[in-house]
C-alpha cells in the first residue's frame, strides 16, 4: 500500500486484527521511508451496489456518505461513533445480501429511518425532516404527532 504522506510504495503492516463486530480487518501500517504510522480498514465487498436516485440518476453506493448523513442527524446526541459504524455495517450488509445490485434511495432512507427510530428520537426527526422534505413547522408537528400515535398502546 502507498504511504498517504510521502507516497512511498512499499509500506509494512505492523498489526492486524478484526474490528469489534468482525465486519472488517483493522491494520496498523508503517512507512519505512518517512516513519509515519496510520490505520486502514479492509471490508469485504460482496457486490458493487448502484443507488438509483429519485431523479433517475444512478451512482455507486458511497458508505462514507451514509456515515456523514447519520453523523449529521446524530450531531450533539449521546451516541458513540462505533454505534454509527455498526448501523452502517448492518445497512450495507442488508443491501449486499438482498440480491439486488440497484437499490432505490428510498429503500436506503427507510433503513436509516428504522435504525434512527430505535436509536434516538431527536436524530430520527432531524433525518426525517430532510428525507421527507419538510417545508413548514406543521410538517414537523404532523410527523411528531404520528410518532406519538405509534408509541401509544
Amino acid at each position: 500500500m502507498r504511504c498517504p504522506l510521502c507516497g512511498h510504495n512499499d509500506t509494512q503492516v505492523k498489526d492486524s486484527r478484526p474490528t469489534e463486530d468482525n465486519s472488517a480487518v483493522r491494520r496498523r501500517r508503517l512507512c519505512p521511508e518517512c516513519g509515519s504510522r496510520w490505520t486502514t480498514f479492509e471490508r469485504v465487498q460482496l457486490r458493487e451496489l448502484t443507488v438509483r436516485k429519485s431523479d433517475g440518476n444512478k451512482v455507486i453506493f458511497d458508505r462514507e456518505k451514509l456515515i456523514r448523513s447519520l453523523q449529521i442527524a446524530l450531531r450533539k446526541r449521546p451516541v458513540d461513533e462505533d454505534r454509527i459504524d455498526r448501523i452502517v455495517n448492518s445497512i450495507q450488509r442488508q443491501l449486499e445480501t438482498s440480491g439486488e445490485t440497484e437499490i432505490p434511495t428510498r429503500a436506503i432512507g427507510e433503513m436509516v429511518m428504522d435504525n434512527l427510530r430505535e436509536l434516538d428520537q431527536v436524530a430520527y426527526v432531524r433525518f426525517a425532516s430532510v428525507y421527507k422534505k419538510f417545508r413548514e413547522a406543521k410538517d414537523f408537528e404532523a410527523f411528531v404527532g404520528h410518532m406519538s400515535d405509534e408509541t401509544e398502546p
